[in-house]
């Protein structure tokens, strides 16, 4: 099939969670393959992190971006929310033009008119996984079926989503899915079901695209940078367990 854009790579980001010194060096590392657009797919601030160093960085760049489940809740926080050091260490280091943007922000977003969509999680639920299972503890990749459950009515050819933080490339007949992994945090747990989430080594996640005539090439990028150092600014902020995740990029 013939694809509806530029024949050009763009890069596609998730999931930096306030991580900057992750930021900088996903940057660096696209601006060396000459790659110019760039797609974030939310969860961009939230963390025991630098969020206003990441504010700086993503704000600077013309880069599209969509809202995730945790930048939502920045928005609109329920009253148990400010009672938790990481969400006030996140709002107390953002700016107001920073939510601002959030806020101009959709929950999804079509790249080209049927052809390319964009969302956190799943399609009309930025907290649902759309390649993976969690029922059983730790993530197993779903089937076609249903991935393609999850996708509705809805026929793009390619589908970009975050949320897992599991890089992860799946093909369906038309469709290919791609998750590029975390920038910020290579692993969490989870209590809704309880689950956790590995992508087995610290190192910055993003994915680049290629539009091919007959569909799309997808290469996942692991970029080094210094976690040890993210992971002693997490510790410093009261999060150990974000500590662990960032320096080994697992989760027990």
């Amino acid at each position: 099939m013939n694809i509806p854009i530029a024949p050009r790579p763009f890069a596609v980001l998730a999931d930096i969670h306030g991580n900057t010194l992750a930021l900088e060096a996903v940057l660096a590392d696209i601006r060396s393959r000459g790659i110019e657009t760039i797609v974030n797919l939310g969860d961009t601030f939230y963390g025991p992190l630098d969020p206003a160093g990441t504010e700086t960085l993503i704000m600077q760049k013309e880069i599209v971006s969509i809202l995730g489940n945790q930048d939502r809740i920045l928005l609109a926080p329920s009253p148990e929310l400010e009672g938790i050091p990481t969400y006030r260490h996140t709002m107390d280091n953002l700016s107001g033009k920073a939510l601002d943007w959030l806020a101009s922000l959709k929950s999804e977003h079509w790249l080209h008119p049927d052809a390319i969509l964009c969302c956190h999680g799943a399609p009309g639920d930025d907290c649902a996984y759309l390649t993976e299972d969690v029922s059983r503890g730790r993530p197993e990749q779903r089937s076609c079926g249903e991935i393609a459950e999850s996708m509705g009515p809805l026929r793009p050819s390619l589908v970009l989503c975050g949320h897992s933080h599991i890089q992860r490339v799946a093909r369906c007949a038309g469709l290919t899915v791609v998750n590029p992994g975390s920038v910020g945090l290579p692993a969490y747990s989870d209590d809704e079901p309880p689950h956790v989430m590995s992508s087995g080594s610290p190192h910055a996640r993003y994915a680049v695209i290629t539009p091919q005539e007959d569909g799309w090439e997808a290469t996942p990028v692991q970029t080094k940078y210094d976690w040890s150092a993210a992971a002693e600014m997490a510790r410093t902020n009261g999060r150990p367990d974000w500590a662990q995740w960032l320096r080994t990029g697992t989760a027990t």
